[in-house]
């Protein structure tokens, strides 16, 4: 990324803006997805769907849409008739690792890049290629990193414990696993967990990553199809809103401090982790399931388009950058 920072005749950093600089295609992610700007929308369930995907890839970014629900793989066709811009697909393994006649649901869609997660890439990697397709797989361990690598991926979301969902007990941070798989593995690396402007892009950067990937900024954008209730709670939490629950039997997810999430997390049998998730996304009920959402929640002071949201990200880098070093002396 060095090399986009350029320098004035006085030798001090330019900021004013380059359009090669800023919205070429210059680094390999942009490259690999065919984007304006390396930023990604998260594939969340229910709510990666075709109006939030679209504003995401009309405004430069890569929109994403999900699988597991019958809705999700019909917005595959759908969002077709919203943007004409790349649109990425997710494919959670262990939903369909019985069932690979999503690759061919995928195909016929058009789609042309995959974001699998949850289980192990070999079991798709090479038929998803097959296709046409290129594959980024989701990790959030440098183990999980060299599997995948090994398994012949293109790229990977490196995810810190700080994002939302489901997660590792014992998961590193971005700050800590960014770079540690950055000085491991030679693929194109996009940041996840904790992203969600200009100053934190730029972090993941200077770590390593060459594009970024948001789940609860984008929740908190105008066209996310969720409940106010659900965009108020994220945009009023603080620094202690959200909570790890880790509940024997059940997945370990960071989800927001809700009432229902203190039930849980004391081992409340009344209290259902994932019980009515529609009512809480769609009719704003936060008590009738847990809300998964990341603690960049607490940086999240207002909802925006989504297409401002990923120019900003990317196209402030450089400011960012520049105030840094400003602080240097």
């Amino acid at each position: 990324f060095r090399s986009r920072l350029r320098l004035s005749p006085t030798g001090s950093p330019d900021t004013r803006p380059d359009r090669s600089s800023i919205t070429g295609v210059t680094n390999r992610v942009q490259k690999l997805l065919g984007v304006e700007y390396p930023v990604v929308q998260a594939p969340m369930t229910y709510i990666a769907r075709a109006e939030l995907a679209a504003a995401v890839s009309e405004g430069g970014g890569l929109g994403m849409i999900e699988t597991l629900t019958p809705e999700g793989r019909a917005d595959l066709l759908r969002v077709r008739e919203l943007t004409d811009r790349p649109v990425a697909a997710n494919l959670m393994i262990q939903g369909w690792k019985r069932d690979p006649s999503i690759v061919d649901v995928l195909a016929a869609a058009g789609v042309r890049h995959v974001f699998t997660s949850a289980g192990d890439p070999a079991l798709f990697t090479s038929r998803l290629h097959d296709a046409g397709m290129t594959v980024v797989h989701v990790i959030g361990s440098l183990k999980g990193a060299l599997k995948a690598a090994d398994a012949g991926v293109d790229a990977l979301v490196v995810e810190g414990v700080e994002g939302g969902g489901f997660k590792s007990a014992l998961g590193a941070s971005t700050m800590v696993l960014l770079p540690l798989v950055a000085e491991r593995v030679g693929l194109p690396i996009i940041s996840a967990g904790g992203m969600c402007d200009a100053r934190s892009c730029a972090a993941a950067v200077v770590l390593g990553a060459e594009g970024v990937q948001m789940g609860t900024r984008m929740l908190a954008s105008e066209e996310a199809q969720v409940h106010a209730n659900f965009k108020d709670a994220i945009v009023a939490a603080d620094d202690a809103g959200t909570v790890m629950i880790d509940v024997p039997g059940n997945p370990t997810m960071r989800v927001l401090r809700t009432g229902l999430a203190a039930r849980i997390s004391e081992h409340d049998p009344g209290a259902a982790l994932l019980g009515r998730i529609t009512d809480l996304y769609f009719d704003g009920d936060l008590e009738a399931s847990v809300a998964n959402t990341g603690q960049v929640s607490s940086r999240i002071t207002g909802l925006r388009p989504a297409a401002d949201i990923v120019r900003q990200t990317w196209g402030e880098i450089e400011a960012v950058l520049h105030d840094a070093r400003s602080r240097l002396g």
